[in-house]
């Protein structure tokens, strides 16, 4: 009995000691100041000079980000017309007859077409083999490096 008690005292001491070890950490020597070199009587600077007229570069937020999309003509505000702008080309592509008034059939142009496309015995509806045909096709992610 004594010799479980004095092994498992050994044990929690060697434990413990070696769990102090880990937990301290090495120091390191501090690094040299640097100083000129001199080669055949000529001085060169080991540190790189800082370049004059390099811009340093600003971190802007999302709204500033976003805003300067929006403001086309960079007169620091955004008018109705940019803001709209997008959505009018987007409009001006879905309204096929450029009537100005966007019909079903405009609007769902694709689906459409899709639907058309895969129905191949042309029954107005789709068996499960045309319909595996409307799946979208899966996007290729290039390959990522970790390295």
């Amino acid at each position: 009995m004594a010799g479980g008690a004095i092994a498992l005292l050994l044990t929690t001491g060697a434990f413990l000691f070696w769990q102090g070890h880990a937990a301290s950490r090495p120091t390191f020597p501090t690094a040299p100041e640097a100083r000129a070199a001199t080669s055949s009587g000529r001085q060169f600077a080991l540190l790189t000079p800082e370049l004059p007229g390099v811009p340093e570069a600003t971190a802007k937020t999302r709204e500033e980000k976003r805003f300067g999309r929006a403001d086309k003509d960079r007169d620091g505000k955004v008018t109705e017309e940019e803001l709209l702008a997008p959505r009018r080309k987007a409009f001006a592509k879905l309204d096929i007859d450029h009537s100005g008034q966007l019909a079903f059939n405009e609007w769902a142009a694709k689906t459409i077409t899709k639907f058309e496309g895969a129905d191949n015995d042309r029954s107005g509806s789709l068996t499960a083999a045309e319909y595996i045909q409307t799946a979208p096709k899966p996007k290729l992610h290039p390959a990522r490096c970790n390295c």
